[in-house]
């Protein structure tokens, strides 16, 4: 005996892929379905639906079918509400508790679809209720006892953003994930268009940036776009601070001069001594107004009000006094500030990308660049399918970037 479950796809679910895809893992997972109606938008402003059976030999096997089908914006065709539980305890869900993508989402409460408000991945979705009802995303930490949480999936719907069906417009390019073989000019003066883009609809960009940017020579540039307002706002570690303050105290990153390539005498203890003396001022703000610091990507963030986060690792030296060093703390800092974003560019940093990808919603346009391809394959594969990747010396990509914004001024 078998058992079935009605749903549907609606969208540009041809040419996106969507389609496809969902039939794939119907069979991946056993299973089988029929398509009982099918409407095929015939023009690039047009829409298709599809309605289509899925059949499974139990329950449990159509639930897991449904659950991967949902992941990928394919939804119940007879919605009912959300079921809510409340949370038996602080910092505890419920059992069975829905767990969020980074897609746009929809809770029914009362037979009207309420939007999820800062959704982002591996998150508990919690409903307020009253005359205006509303849900919004919580991390598990942040749960509250008798919190209302969504649990199962019914009542739930998600919209993946769709693949541009052409490459028109600023961000229509770069639709076949990773590479090295564009022509890195024209895909940079792309990006530029993308920035330039999302400043004029008022919206804000973000830079994920690693210690390599401030090795490779690239500090100036990133300077003068933090400077010009073409970078609204830092998200970086312990390291970068420390070495591009170390730039500007002693001349070095990390020891070695970014100019003539050397390496001074006692250059390894420069970022040791570039540290005791933040700490001595206080802090970076007050070093930059004291003037100990006076050039670089810190002091352009200090001097135009430029908000930054900057989180601890264990690896840190010091560390710095504004650095973060409480991981749960510097969790929250990086998702407000993510939820803040309208663009991100993720500028040579492995693990700092995929920290901050984890926190942004589909909908965030992202641009990696690396000289390791696993870098953008690895955020790919941590669920932020948005990110675009560039693969290419970021010493070389910054100061291109930098120019092509720019020189138009």
């Amino acid at each position: 005996m078998t058992v079935s479950r009605e749903v549907e796809l609606e969208g540009h679910i041809i040419d996106s892929g969507m389609m496809q895809s969902c039939f794939g893992i119907i069979m991946d997972l056993g299973g089988s379905f029929s398509v009982q109606e099918f409407d095929i938008g015939r023009h690039k402003d047009e829409e298709s639906y599809a309605r289509m059976l899925v059949e499974a030999d139990d329950e449990d096997q159509l639930q897991s079918i449904v659950h991967e089908l949902h992941q990928h914006g394919v939804n119940p065709s007879d919605p009912k509400d959300a079921t809510l539980v409340p949370a038996p305890d602080d910092q505890v869900v419920p059992h069975g508790f829905y767990s969020t993508t980074n897609h746009p989402t929809y809770i029914r409460h009362d037979g009207e679809w309420i939007e999820v408000e800062d959704v982002e991945m591996d998150c508990a979705v919690v409903v307020e209720d009253g005359d205006r009802p509303r849900a919004y995303t919580k991390v598990l930490n942040a749960i509250e006892e008798g919190d209302l949480v969504v649990t199962d999936e019914t009542g739930i719907k998600v919209q993946p953003p769709e693949r541009p069906r052409d490459s028109g417009g600023a961000f229509g390019f770069m639709q076949g994930g990773v590479s090295s073989e564009r022509p890195s000019e024209s895909t940079i003066r792309k990006i530029a268009n993308a920035i330039e883009e999302t400043k004029k609809e008022g919206g804000k960009v973000m830079a994920v940036c690693g210690p390599a940017l401030i090795h490779s020579g690239a500090r100036e540039d990133l300077a003068r776009l933090v400077r010009e307002g073409y970078v609204d706002m830092l998200s970086a570690g312990n390291g970068f601070a420390v070495h591009d303050i170390e730039r500007d105290i002693y001349g070095t990153s990390l020891g070695m001069d970014t100019e003539s390539l050397d390496h001074p005498r006692h250059g390894h203890k420069h970022h040791i001594y570039t540290i005791s003396e933040v700490i001595r001022e206080g802090g970076i703000e007050e070093a930059v107004e004291s003037g100990t610091i006076e050039s670089g990507v810190m002091y352009e963030c200090i001097d135009n009000d430029r908000p930054f986060v900057l989180a601890g690792s264990i690896r840190d030296d010091g560390p710095l006094p504004d650095t973060i060093t409480d991981a749960v703390e510097a969790q929250n800092a990086i998702r407000e500030q993510a939820h803040e974003a309208d663009m991100v560019l993720m500028l040579s940093t492995l693990l700092h990308s995929v920290a901050v990808g984890n926190c942004l919603p589909s909908t965030t346009r992202v641009v990696c660049v690396d000289i390791n391809p696993a870098t953008v394959t690895q955020l790919l594969d941590r669920g932020s399918a948005q990110a675009v990747g560039m693969v290419t010396d970021i010493g070389t990509f910054v100061p291109i970037l930098a120019e092509q914004l720019l020189s138009e001024e």
